[in-house]
């Protein structure tokens, strides 16, 4: 006579927990890494079955799974999402909720090739800048405080970067052109400087001077004219009196950017430059005032737009070890070493600037998001 063994109840499924994400922040299409346990559960009442993904949940807006195993999972942003917790269910459980901070929409259908700009009084501009050779129908946007947008400029031929002076003109370059233009608070536009070659990134230094990237290889410095010529004919390239008031000349070398220069100010008056290509090790270079160049960093795929918070930290739109998004550069207290790590994820992600409430303004080529961060940005006027 067989022997009879009482039926064993199936143990409960177990619940999924989550440890903590990874970057801090993500705009949509962006993923988080999320760690924690039971990520990936089995049904005990079928063990022998495959695992089943779970569902997550930005709030209550469903989200993807780029990746899930037991204890890590990558789960992409959704179109939708704002800052909210995520969380987890399975065969009917719910994990705990991690609170996901997540960029919002501020301005979108943008054609944005480099770092928006902000002025003093915390508006934002923002580009158009559309196919080369192609006009459209606004240049540049302008995002007040309260999120209002409207049209500030029109009539700019494939506006590439955006720079305010000290005297609280916008400036852009035109890549079509080889000009800078300079665009009062009225909206006025007059030809700031022509004849620099394939006109890309432009920053000023403190001293007022305006730098220019032309993608073909050269730094271009723009020395300010005199208050009394200030509103005269265009700037012209001089090589025969470098360094003259109202003079352009050469400033430093580099090698062509298959897309464009990106340039930013160290607080110590060295210039950094991006040149980016689809190489995933590629340099961020240093200017010294003299001209000098040196590597600053190297390690990112495609950098571009960046900028430095009050502390000195560089932050640069780029890839690191495969994940693209807002990459943060300081030194290590020990070794003085760069070190390097990802704190927004973000496909796309082209540039940037930080707005005055420890908030930036993120851009990816056609929408800039809104996302609190916790930065002080440095000022740039």
């Amino acid at each position: 006579m067989p022997l009879l063994h009482p039926s064993r109840p199936h143990s409960a499924p177990a619940v999924p927990h989550l440890d903590s994400l990874y970057p801090r922040s993500a705009i949509p299409g962006g993923s988080f890494q999320v760690f924690g346990s039971h990520l990936l559960p089995s049904d005990p009442a079928h063990p022998s079955a495959s695992p089943q993904l779970p569902s997550a949940y930005f709030g209550e807006v469903p989200a993807t799974f780029d990746m899930a195993r037991s204890t890590r999972a990558i789960i992409r942003v959704p179109a939708g999402a704002i800052s909210s917790g995520l969380s987890l269910r399975s065969h009917g459980l719910t994990s705990n909720h991690l609170h996901a901070n997540i960029g919002v929409p501020m301005v979108e259908d943008l054609h944005v090739i480099s770092n928006p700009a902000v002025d003093a009084d915390g508006n934002l501009f923002a580009m158009v800048s559309g196919p080369r050779g192609e006009q459209v129908p606004v240049s540049i946007y302008r995002v007040a405080r309260d999120l209002q947008v409207t049209a500030f400029t029109r009539g700019l031929l494939n506006v590439s970067a955006l720079a305010f002076g000290r005297d609280g003109n916008l400036y852009a370059s035109s890549r079509s052109e080889g000009a800078i233009y300079r665009i009062t608070p009225d909206g006025i536009i007059s030809t700031f400087a022509e004849g620099m070659g394939i006109a890309t990134g432009i920053a000023f230094d403190r001293e007022g001077n305006l730098f220019v990237g032309d993608r073909s290889g050269t730094i271009f410095k723009i020395v300010p004219p005199s208050l009394e010529s200030a509103g005269e004919n265009p700037l012209v390239l001089n090589p025969q009196q470098p360094g003259a008031a109202g003079e352009i000349f050469v400033f430093a070398t580099l090698e062509p950017s298959t897309a464009f220069y990106h340039l930013c100010f160290r607080p110590d008056g060295t210039l950094l430059v991006t040149t980016p290509t689809y190489c995933s090790h590629q340099p961020i270079y240093a200017i010294d005032p003299k001209g000098e160049t040196s590597v600053y960093y190297r390690g990112l795929g495609r950098p571009q737009g960046m900028a430095f918070d009050v502390e000195g930290n560089l932050y640069v739109a780029a890839s690191l070890h495969g994940h693209r998004g807002l990459v943060r550069l300081w030194p290590s207290r020990e070794t003085g070493a760069l070190q390097a790590e990802l704190i927004v994820a973000g496909n796309d992600l082209i540039g940037l600037c930080f707005l005055d409430d420890g908030c930036a303004a993120l851009a990816t080529h056609s929408t800039i998001y809104h996302a609190d961060l916790g930065i002080q940005g440095l000022s740039l006027l």
